[in-house]
């Protein structure tokens, strides 16, 4: 399942949402503090549109660690945020479950706070640790999703 891994973050690096939605599993469960939980095509097309809007993107992956049923690794993103053009440095922690040779489920861990004072600035780091700033950015962002899916 390594390889798996390897190959859905390689192509997350390259853009190319189709080879990383070809690791997931139709049922696929994916979930993490910007767009809460997402299932099968919604999870695939929210890298869909994160693949073709990216803004200077580069990506790093490390300590993939797996096994039949679970993996986990480790993931850094630098991007430019697109509603201030702020730059971004995510750190991100992943955990897998795997059916059939796919992932079934992806989780992704952040500091929400961290992200959305580089996002956001000051206000960001105020209120980024907040249950409100968390339910508003993935009322946003699953707007955004929705909006992408129907064009």
């Amino acid at each position: 399942m390594d390889e798996l891994i390897t190959t859905f973050y390689t192509a997350l690096n390259n853009r190319d949402a189709e080879t990383m939605i070809s690791c997931y599993h139709d049922d696929v469960i994916f979930e993490d503090p910007a767009f809460g939980k997402l299932k099968g095509d919604r999870a695939k097309n929210m890298w869909r549109m994160l693949c073709k809007n990216a803004k200077d993107f580069k990506l790093e992956f490390s300590e993939i660690e797996t096994n039949d049923q679970i993996g986990s690794a480790k993931w850094q993103a630098w991007y430019t945020f697109s509603k201030t053009g702020r730059s971004i440095h995510n750190k991100i922690s992943a955990q897998f479950e795997f059916k059939n040779g796919k992932i079934i489920k992806h989780t992704d861990h952040f500091n929400l706070r961290r992200w959305a004072s580089q996002a956001i600035g000051w206000k960001g780091s105020l209120l980024g640790g907040t249950g409100f700033f968390k339910k508003k950015l993935i009322l946003q962002t699953n707007t955004m999703l929705d909006k992408f899916t129907a064009s």
